[in-house]
């Protein structure tokens, strides 16, 4: 049980030197004998416990989805899912913009996501599904169609308009209320 737990703190180490590092660095420009030398372990234990650099930013973008608790809890409270969704994309705007390599990989993964969010792992497609759906049943997203295929159609332009404010275009607040107005209620003419 020991070296569970060693194991453990190692790919913490790990992961919180990359995460330095890629913030510092950019991905690209970041090695893995840097992230070793940051955590304090030898190129060796890191591809131990991680296949390459990639699967250690994998990781990283998994840790912050899996930090989905204090949203969970305002779903539980049957918060306004209007104002819950610009609250999750505004942080995750903000994340974005604090972290621009990590960033372009979640957003664009070079696996395309499918319908269903993984079931292995919380995931940030989990929980705008989640959201959706409670929306659905608030009364305030539309029901004729799923939760899921819904929650793909916002990320995918969420999504782009993020990369697009990675290379410069401004992305705020106000967009992201826009955004959420606009697939919520539709492209169609309101009546």
């Amino acid at each position: 049980m020991p070296s569970l737990k060693r194991t453990e703190r190692s790919r913490n180490l790990i992961l919180d030197a990359a995460d330095e590092a890629f913030r510092e660095l950019g991905f690209e420009n970041t090695s893995v004998e840097e992230i070793a030398a940051h955590a304090g372990l030898t190129r060796k234990t890191v591809y131990n416990l991680f296949r390459s650099k990639e699967d250690i930013a994998l990781s990283l973008i998994a840790r912050v989805e899996a930090n989905d608790a204090g949203y969970r809890e305002l779903m539980t409270r049957n918060m306004n899912v209007t104002e819950l969704l610009e609250l999750v994309l505004t942080d995750s705007a903000r994340w974005c913009m604090a972290n621009p390599s990590l960033a372009r990989l979640a957003l664009a993964p070079s696996i395309r996501p499918s319908l269903e969010p993984p079931s292995e792992r919380p995931s940030f497609q989990g929980l705008v599904r989640d959201i959706l759906a409670l929306g659905q049943q608030q009364g305030l997203v539309r029901t004729d169609e799923e939760a899921n295929y819904m929650a793909l159609v916002l990320l995918g332009i969420y999504g782009q308009a993020m990369l697009n404010s990675l290379v410069g275009e401004a992305f705020d607040q106000s967009q992201v209320r826009r955004l959420i107005r606009i697939v919520v209620e539709g492209i169609g003419e309101r009546s």
